[in-house]
């Protein structure tokens, strides 16, 4: 795994963190602002801005490819480094939890 781009995503925004994770099945761009929106209980939601710019860096670093495009759609789906990097700040928020609770 390329410890610069884990520095550079870990710890990860929550905004990062849901779009990775809402990318575990493939989905286009109002798609993940629906899940993102669905997941977080309308806590967060993304604009336009946000979810294309987060969209167009994670996929310039490898960790989201796009699979498929049809009309103007893009379906994007995580990429095996996403998944890596995922999997690495989903350890880190689960030490947190632990910590909280006093290491149990």
């Amino acid at each position: 795994m390329d410890e610069k781009l884990v520095k550079t995503y870990v710890p990860m925004t929550e905004t990062a963190f849901y779009i990775l994770l809402s990318l575990v099945q493939p989905k286009h761009g109002y798609a993940i602002t629906d899940s993102v929106k669905k997941m977080t209980k309308d806590r967060i939601i993304l604009g336009p801005g946000t979810i294309y710019g987060s969209l167009s860096k994670m996929k310039k670093d490898q960790l989201i490819t796009i699979i498929q495009e049809e009309s103007n759609r893009k379906i994007y789906q995580i990429t095996n480094l996403g998944k890596e990097v995922l999997e690495v700040e989903k350890k880190r928020i689960e030490e947190l939890y632990q910590n909280s609770r006093g290491g149990k």
